[in-house]
């Protein structure tokens, strides 16, 4: 019997020593688990994925296993559309918006469960991306659990119902004077750091919920991890004390007006002016030249931008900020993807995919496209057409890398003060310029050029 009793006492401390390592193990593994920081700002680039209409299945999994071809595109960061269950009160179309939040801690079934979920942030992470959730602070869907249990979160009408926001019916407008729904807000966002391990937030129609929130609950939030905060909004003051980034909405809708025949460089260089005046040097504007608002509401790449296109899309690589591509995007997709009802996305590999290879690399490599809160400088290069060719010259540390495109449909000569031995970098082939030499863009014509 003393025998079998000292046994089990043997057996008992080998256990609770093999649990304390693998305790220590799991506890090493969390600590040096790589989070977020201001250097990965410097050359990241930023991929909306729609996890809806990426796949026929829209679900995580088929997201996740593209996660490596992504890397292949220099992105860095992943922002998933809202994954959340979707109300179904006042529901739009057959499948809702995304932007109709029933449960704030839940995985909308459609797409898969918490461990997909969490799986897809782990690949992410092995492939050294980044992975933030959209968040939808300013309202939740018609049959949010708060509607009933907490009827003072909302704003409500004369006759105590809760208001829409904007004409967004589908939604109810959320009461931020209400101390009570702040503190409940921080702590479902929270939810998502603990146990996704997801890495920050893109923030739904920002500007609309009181900024002194973001501020407090941005600082809560760091306390438990480092996080990226993107918001869908302009407003420097959102940079001030909380956000990372926003939307760079001005630049987006200069590059429009200016394929579109409306405006000129005179514009943009305007919109330069405007950035200089309203931001701060550390600030990060997100450039793109699509989104699912814009894809699905105001028309394609093509529809708005012709061709444009490829032009205006180096250019959001090539300024400064951090670009985005949108789910599609990457594949040319030339159709409107359905907003409230299921699609899917062609995949097929060409020349825009061709074309994000190179600029993700050069992204990611080259430290005089950094974007972040160190950025590289950017300077106005005249040339002899100032009306169509826009040249501009980016430099960090000694690196210097020249953007000259010709912003009109026109064919175009002109001269520039520009001389040396350049790389052109898109095509891959040496060029010789000569100050005062006259050179030919044709409608459209972009270049590159690296030393």
């Amino acid at each position: 019997m003393k025998k079998l009793i000292a046994l089990i006492a043997f057996i008992s401390i080998i256990a609770c020593k093999n649990e304390a390592q693998q305790k220590k193990k799991i506890d090493k593994t969390i600590s040096t688990n790589k989070t977020i920081s201001d250097a990965d700002l410097e050359n990241a680039v930023i991929y909306e994925a729609n996890i809806r209409q990426y796949s026929p299945e829209g679900i995580f999994s088929k997201f996740t296993q593209d996660i490596p071809q992504l890397k292949q595109l220099g992105v860095k960061i992943i922002w998933l559309m809202p994954i959340y269950p979707i109300s179904k009160k006042d529901r739009k179309g057959s499948l809702g918006s995304y932007y109709a939040v029933q449960n704030y801690t839940k995985v909308n079934p459609e797409f898969g469960n918490l461990n997909d979920l969490k799986n897809l942030v782990k690949t992410a992470h092995k492939n050294g991306m980044f992975v933030i959730l959209d968040w939808v602070a300013n309202h939740t869907g018609r049959d949010h659990q708060w509607i009933t249990e907490h009827p003072d979160y909302y704003v409500r009408d004369k006759n105590g119902s809760p208001v829409a926001p904007f004409d967004w019916t589908d939604v109810a407008k959320l009461d931020y004077s209400n101390k009570n729904l702040r503190k409940a807000m921080v702590g479902e966002m929270q939810y998502w750091l603990k146990n996704a391990n997801v890495d920050g937030f893109r923030c739904d129609v920002a500007a609309e919920v009181p900024v002194d929130f973001w501020n407090s609950a941005i600082k809560q939030l760091k306390q438990t991890k480092p996080v990226f905060m993107l918001a869908e909004a302009w407003e420097p003051k959102l940079l001030k004390n909380g956000f990372d980034m926003v939307y760079g909405w001005g630049t987006y809708h200069i590059m429009n007006e200016i394929a579109q025949g409306k405006k000129n460089v005179h514009a943009w260089d305007n919109r330069r002016k405007q950035i200089d005046t309203l931001y701060q040097k550390d600030d990060i504007l997100m450039n793109f030249i699509t989104n699912h608002d814009e894809n699905s509401w105001n028309g394609t790449v093509k529809e708005r931008l012709g061709d444009a296109s490829n032009t205006m899309l180096a250019l959001t690589y090539c300024t400064t900020g951090m670009p985005l591509i949108y789910s599609g995007q990457e594949y040319g997709m030339n159709k409107r993807l359905r907003f409230f009802d299921k699609d899917t996305i062609s995949k097929t590999k060409g020349k825009v995919w061709s074309l994000l290879e190179k600029l993700g690399k050069l992204k990611n490599t080259n430290i005089a496209l950094n974007g972040g809160k160190k950025a590289a400088s950017y300077q106005k290069i005249n040339s002899s057409n100032n009306n169509n060719i826009l040249i501009f010259k980016r430099e960090k540390k000694g690196k210097k890398l020249f953007y000259l495109a010709n912003l009109s449909d026109k064919e175009v000569s002109f001269t520039t003060d520009l001389s040396g031995e350049f790389l052109d970098y898109i095509n891959q082939k040496k060029m010789h310029l000569i100050k005062g030499q006259k050179l030919i863009f044709k409608p459209w014509e972009y270049k590159i050029l690296v030393l």
